[in-house]
Formats: structure tokens, C-alpha cells, sequence
């Protein structure tokens, strides 16, 4: 996200996003956490290991949204917090 982006955006427009981003952020862990238990029980359990294996390596890989996501966070409270020192 550009810093240009957020500073034409409104405020109430910012805050809605970063309710968004949060709630999808929520989601992503949650449903990365549900991915990762099944894949060890799987891993563990089960005889044919090739799936449970492909799918921990999706979770590898999926890991690397959150760093972004907490970033956009941060931008978007930091634009929010320097619009109230104006205000």
C-alpha cells in the first residue's frame, strides 16, 4: 500500500480497511493453524505422507502474507494516528 494511496483516502474509508485487513488477517491465522494441525495429525497417523507434506509446505508459503498484512496495518495506523495530532 502507497503512502499516496492513504492520503487521499477519507478516514472513515481508512478505518473500515483496517478493520478489513484485521479480519482477514484473523481469518488467515486461524485457518493456517486448523491447516497445520491436520497436516501433523495426518503426518502422524496416516500411511501415505506425500499430501500432508504438500500441505504444510502451502503453509509455509501462505505464511508469507502476514508480514505484509501487518504491514499494511501499520501504515494505515499510522496514518490514522498523524490525522488526529492534526486534528
Amino acid at each position: 500500500m502507497k503512502k499516496k494511496d492513504l492520503n487521499n483516502k477519507s478516514t472513515e474509508k481508512l478505518q473500515s480497511e483496517l478493520k478489513t485487513i484485521k479480519a482477514l488477517t484473523g481469518v488467515l491465522i486461524g485457518s493456517l493453524l486448523v491447516l497445520f494441525a491436520v497436516s501433523i495429525y495426518g503426518l502422524i497417523t496416516i500411511e501415505n505422507k506425500s499430501i500432508f507434506i504438500a500441505l504444510i509446505a502451502v503453509g509455509i508459503s501462505l505464511i508469507a502474507i502476514l508480514p505484509l498484512q501487518f504491514g499494511n496495518i501499520k501504515k494505515i495506523k499510522t496514518e490514522l494516528d498523524s490525522r488526529k495530532v492534526f486534528n
